[in-house]
């Protein structure tokens, strides 16, 4: 009878047996080295995101809609890149390895269109944005996707997984408060950020590329084999859609994914509006981040007695008890939102690194059907999946903040302020209830994890 995680019987094609032998122990140097190169990923994003838009169109002087049309393009061009970047990956195999090849190729054309985007040096159009945004996200898919799939495939064991994953994200967290103090640095505003912030940035971004990465890549072994155990394009779809707990799993991330978008997206409208402290917008949020650089090892250490799939569901549920009491406050109630920053920040730390450590286990159940690695699609799923839940929080909230006439720039009636509460307190709070309920019977836990590492032992023994 197959296992409860699987839809049939394991059985690996003769002739394209992957080499799946136990993964090496990692030294404390190596798990901190594999997690170094999140940090210039992570200060590059933030600005992408935030900053670029404003840059643009008020610096640059480019149309704010031409410059939110260019960017929706070049999104769209990134959800193309996302699954043909990870099925390459996880067919590619050298002597130096499967994924540090890519890191090593893709890092610096990341860096060149950083220094294209951010430190524009002739008057830009529309085509200038467009290109340089698609080619940055082009190197930027080429980079971190590898880089994902690399951190799953370096151990093999349960807690092993959460380690290095706890390790990338804190750095990743790390790059976000590099990314918001540079600004207070420089006595300039979040909201007001631009050219010499986005100067500060991609030169601070361009020196640590290679110099994380290089320590990365010197540092830290890349597994070779699975790259030639390839896997048919319908075989493939058919294996993952019968992966049961990838399909539980990537619907918990999503549905928590809008959650925390609703807030990422709204969180300048609240404290401009909501709370009238737009000057306290940056410190607010690198609170917050830092709260999450705090909660990782927390976390991690509860995991160790709880598993991690009920780990992160308690996280969820701490951020939803911290989160509930936004729609009460009102301007000027700074003190009341620092507190919640801190408490539902602290859940960062489990939301970044657990769910990735147990998306590592979920690509195990896919090696015992096909013998194959095929860890780069599937992060490009998940990180389609984060994409979509962020569109997602977007084409809810703006529509429904436009019903009640809510205003950017002007004074706004209580109705919408109240929508604007709701939208940014209340309804992330009832989707992390809905991700709570998905993962907390999540039938992967470290026992079942420990039989799937023995049967792909086993079965790797057989095909040797």
């Amino acid at each position: 009878m197959p296992a409860p995680w699987t839809s049939r019987k394991s059985r690996w094609p003769g002739t394209e047996t992957a080499v799946l032998s136990a993964r090496p122990n990692l030294s404390g140097l190596q798990i901190f080295a594999y997690g170094l190169p999140g940090l210039p990923l992570a200060a590059v994003y933030l600005p992408l995101v935030v900053f670029l838009p404003t840059f643009y169109s008020r610096d640059l002087g480019l149309d704010l809609a031409l410059v939110g049309g260019v960017l929706l393009l070049a999104r769209l061009w990134d959800v193309v890149t996302d699954p043909v970047i990870g099925g390459l990956s996880d067919r590619f195999d050298s002597r130096f390895g499967r994924r540090r090849p890519w890191l090593l190729v893709g890092a610096p054309v990341l860096a060149l269109s950083i220094y294209a985007l951010f430190v524009p040096t002739a008057p830009v159009g529309g085509g200038y944005l467009l290109v340089w945004t698609m080619v940055l996200y082009l190197a930027w898919t080429a980079v971190t996707l590898p880089y994902q799939a690399w951190g799953a495939e370096l151990s093999d064991e349960y807690h092993g997984r959460s380690r290095l994953t706890a390790a990338r994200e804190t750095c990743v967290l790390l790059g976000t408060l590099l990314t918001l103090a540079l600004p207070m640095i420089l006595s300039i505003s979040v909201i007001e950020a631009g050219a010499g912030v986005m100067n500060a940035i991609a030169w601070v971004t361009i020196g640590l590329l290679p110099i994380t990465i290089g320590i990365a890549l010197a540092v830290v072994p890349d597994p070779r084999g699975g790259g030639r155990g390839a896997v048919g394009f319908r075989q493939g779809l058919r294996v993952m859609a019968a992966n049961r707990p990838f399909r539980r799993l990537l619907l918990a991330w999503l549905v928590n994914g809008a959650a925390n978008g609703f807030p990422a997206t709204l969180f300048i409208l609240f404290v401009t509006h909501g709370l009238g402290l737009p000057e306290k917008a940056g410190l607010l949020l690198f609170v917050y981040f830092l709260a999450g650089v705090a909660g990782v090892p927390v976390w991690l250490m509860i995991s160790y007695r709880l598993g991690k799939h009920r780990t992160w569901a308690l996280a969820m549920l701490w951020a939803s008890l911290a989160f509930v009491w936004v729609p009460l406050l009102g301007v000027g109630d700074f003190w009341a939102f620092l507190a919640i920053s801190i408490l539902s920040g602290l859940a960062l730390g489990a939301d970044l690194s657990l769910p990735a450590s147990i998306q590592a286990d979920v690509i195990d159940v896919d090696a015992l059907e096909t013998g194959a690695r095929r860890s780069g699609v599937y992060f490009a799923l998940w990180g389609m999946a984060t994409k979509l839940s962020l569109a997602l929080a977007v084409g809810i909230a703006f529509p429904l903040l436009g019903l009640v006439d809510f205003s950017t720039s002007g004074r706004n009636e209580p109705m919408a302020l109240t929508v604007l509460a709701l939208l940014y307190g209340l309804v992330p709070v009832g989707l992390k209830l809905i991700a709570t309920a998905i993962v907390w019977n999540f039938p992967l836990d470290v026992d079942a994890q420990t039989e799937m590492r023995q049967r792909l032992k086993s079965a790797a023994a057989e095909n040797s």
